[in-house]
């Protein structure tokens, strides 16, 4: 990660200047059936039904209308600072002021579905229990719980792989702080997979990268890193921003 990251970073820069343009999809084998605990004719269909092109979808129509509703959550968030996400699992304070929000509507992942930026990086504070496991260069991390101070994780535990996450934590000085604040919009993900195109995208959800973010957004964090980590947020949950409820219980209240 550590080599790779330079190329990382110019496929970053190329993409927001408009001189790159990619789409990354998946196709149903036998492998990540496996991974996801399903049959390859369930997997299949799920992949579908994520990307909405099961059955008598209008898939263009699916993901115009996802555009619109997203474009105006991207909207209201324009020009605002203080976040704050609660629930069952997490206390967590961030800031986005100043940053761009990006609206995730298939034109560079499919399935898609997420709104995100890239948090001011010293601004962090507070504790998160993540309830999925990460899935990362063959090892699945479990339980994983990060406690930020001044945007830096200082502390950080897992049930299973921790010395990986420690490790991967250390990489560089950019690999303790997120690059990354995003909350999950496609309701077609409906279950866990293990395949992070699918998994950080599942409606009920939001997600943190630590590591290197996205500069579009605003995000001056440089790390070979970028680990998506997901927290489920259906139940007893809620987001405000600037003291408005944006968030509650896995739906958007405005």
């Amino acid at each position: 990660q550590q080599a790779y990251a330079p190329v990382q970073q110019a496929y970053l820069q190329r993409g927001d200047a408009g001189d790159l343009n990619w789409n990354v999809t998946l196709f149903p084998t036998y492998a990540l059936a496996q991974e996801a605990d399903m049959s390859l004719h369930d997997y299949a269909d799920f992949v579908y039904r994520a990307c909405h092109v099961h059955g008598d979808d209008d898939s263009v129509a699916h993901w115009q209308s996802l555009q619109a509703q997203q474009q105006r959550l991207v909207e209201w968030l324009r020009g605002r600072d203080k976040v704050r996400v609660r629930g069952a699992n997490i206390d967590l304070t961030l800031s986005i002021k100043g940053r761009t929000f990006i609206n995730a509507c298939g034109r560079r992942n499919m399935p898609d579905g997420e709104i995100f930026t890239g948090p001011v990086e010293d601004s962090l504070g507070g504790h998160v229990r993540f309830d999925f496991p990460v899935t990362v260069g063959g090892r699945e991390i479990e339980r994983i719980e990060l406690r930020f101070e001044e945007g830096k994780v200082v502390q950080a535990s897992a049930a299973k792989n921790e010395p990986y996450l420690q490790h991967m934590l250390d990489s560089d000085a950019g690999a303790r702080y997120v690059g990354e604040w995003a909350i999950g919009t496609n309701y077609g993900i409906d279950r866990h997979t293990k395949q992070i195109l699918f998994d950080e995208k599942m409606g009920g959800t939001m997600h943190i990268a630590v590591g290197s973010g996205y500069p579009l957004t605003g995000s001056r964090n440089v790390s070979a890193v970028h680990w998506d980590m997901i927290c489920d947020m259906k139940t007893e949950s809620e987001i405000t921003v600037d003291a408005d409820l944006l968030y509650k219980d896995g739906q958007f209240q405005i």
